[in-house]
């Protein structure tokens, strides 16, 4: 047998095929980022070059980056100021750039409190620098950071040492998942999530080898969380796994939903019940509009008292990179794990390691974060400012959304109580349901297709997240400035009209 053959498929002479090649990443699919994506940059492109279309410009609505979608960032983080001195503009930064450019601490136009937090992280960074690498669970100062923010916002303690900073919140949950992903067969590891989901979930479970067991959002019910689904879903699965996790988004992503604290302590009783591990992706924490509150898993854990927060195994996520502050190119993030096995925590420690560190830079990011200016500080007036009308601004087009979607015959949208996105059902002609058959598509993959090719607006295809069978969604980001936002409504209201005509003559 010649080495070529024996490396790989000798008929090309490559050691890597896709006949050889790890068959879990072929399974991984990520519809975020998806055909539709690609089709859109393609557009972009062409109309760059001259390209003659129904539309000026694509306008991406697909994804939750704030900052590609005009929000400016928090003044106190890192924004450009202006300041006119002699004849010239110049342009200087707060607390990042401080850290960037340390030489900038001797400049008498940054606010003290700027100057002071930049000392304090440049400090703790190997060589007075954030280019050096830290200790793989992160700066210790900005994990003490992060445990005060959370015992502030709990009202418990929080322990730094079970504090692990991370490449934003998905870095921890691929992280946390891989110590949980065990067993062979019947016995491998179930991962319970939503339906609708986050794609990074079925992604990473796919890519691990683990089981995926699906349980149902209540559409019905604003996409509330009901423990009998939970119950069945966990039922079925012990016929062919072994269901060990429970992941909740909360709020939710693509829902928008916001879930009630009584919710979560049935959901708390039921982990407790099943033996299950929970892990709450609570990225969107601030994004939370109308008369809705967000109670984090740890808090209602704790209240629940010892029988439970003792014994019930959680880990909890947070990003830099919604909310208000929407800084997703920092990768910032943290994942909190309570009640941990100690041998298991060793475990996780070593597998973070392996990595060496989180980013420098979002690591300081995240420290800002969870320590903002305080009200004696000169910085506070100017971050309340911003941090008030950003989330009044979502606020606003989260009812705005709702509100025009739910005029238009045959779309469906439920209230945004938070997070950043909406997730409308679409009723379908049977008609345009055989063409995207015909076509190889799922129905909404077709349709979100057309309403691309011909209003230029990118969005992202129901069944890309899952959905009921004969249910069709679409997610859409209401991250746009409010006069495109009005603009992106319209253009979705007529295309559905005008589809919805089309297929039904």
């Amino acid at each position: 047998m010649s080495q070529h053959a024996v490396n790989g498929d000798s008929s090309c002479g490559k050691v890597l095929t896709l006949d050889n090649m790890n068959p879990n990443v072929k399974r991984v699919e990520y519809a975020v980022r998806g055909p539709i994506v690609l089709r859109a940059m393609q557009l972009e492109k062409e109309l760059k070059e001259g390209a003659k279309k129904p539309f000026n410009e694509v306008i991406r609505a697909n994804i939750g980056d704030a900052q590609a979608m005009g929000q400016k960032p928090i003044t106190f983080f890192r924004q450009a100021r202006l300041f006119l001195f002699d004849f010239y503009t110049v342009v200087l930064t707060q607390v990042m750039a401080l850290c960037s450019y340390p030489e900038l601490l001797e400049d008498d136009k940054f606010p003290d409190d700027a100057k002071q937090r930049a000392r304090r992280i440049l400090k703790a960074c190997g060589g007075s620098s954030i280019g050096a690498y830290s200790a793989s669970q992160g700066i210790e100062c900005i994990r003490q950071d992060v445990s005060r923010y959370i015992e502030k916002r709990d009202g418990f303690a929080s322990n730094p040492d079970n504090i692990y900073l991370s490449t934003g919140a998905s870095d921890a949950i691929v992280t946390i998942l891989k110590l949980l992903v065990a067993g062979e067969g019947s016995n491998r590891t179930g991962v319970l999530i939503s339906i609708p989901q986050y794609p990074l979930y079925s992604a990473t479970l796919a890519d691990l080898g683990a089981v995926q067991v699906n349980y149902y959002l209540n559409e019905d019910s604003c996409w509330s969380l009901d423990i009998p689904e939970l119950k069945r879903a966990v039922t079925e699965a012990r016929q062919h796994c072994n269901p060990r996790v429970l992941c909740i988004i909360n709020p939710g992503n693509p829902t928008g939903q916001v879930q009630s604290k009584e919710c979560i302590k049935n959901v708390i009783r039921f982990a407790k019940e099943e033996r299950l591990f929970l892990m709450a992706d609570e990225v969107y924490q601030d994004n939370v509009y109308r008369d809705n509150e967000f109670h984090s898993f740890k808090k209602v854990l704790f209240e629940m008292g010892s029988e439970f927060s003792s014994t019930v195994e959680l880990a909890s996520f947070h990003s830099t990179s919604k909310c208000y502050m929407g800084e997703c190119g920092f990768r910032g993030g943290y994942v909190e794990v309570i009640n941990l096995d100690p041998g298991v925590k060793a475990q996780l420690t070593k597998l973070v390691s392996v990595r060496l560190c989180a980013p420098v830079p979002g690591q300081a990011l995240l420290d800002l974060v969870v320590n903002p200016p305080q009200p004696d500080e000169p910085s506070h007036a100017t971050f309340m400012k911003e941090r008030t009308t950003v989330l009044a601004n979502l606020a606003e087009k989260a009812k705005l959304t709702e509100e025009i979607f739910n005029t238009v015959p045959g779309i469906k949208c439920n209230p945004v109580q938070g997070a950043m996105y909406t997730f409308p059902q679409i009723k379908l002609p049977q008609k345009a349901i055989n063409k995207a058959k015909e076509a190889g598509q799922e129905p909404d993959m077709y349709y979100c297709m057309r309403l691309l090719e011909e209003e230029g607006i990118c969005l992202v295809p129901g069944s890309g997240f899952g959905q009921r069978k004969g249910t069709f969604h679409f997610r859409m980001t209401i991250l746009p400035p409010t006069e495109k936002l009005k603009i992106v409504l319209k253009k979705i209201s007529d295309f559905h009209v005008r589809f919805t005509k089309e297929f039904s003559e």
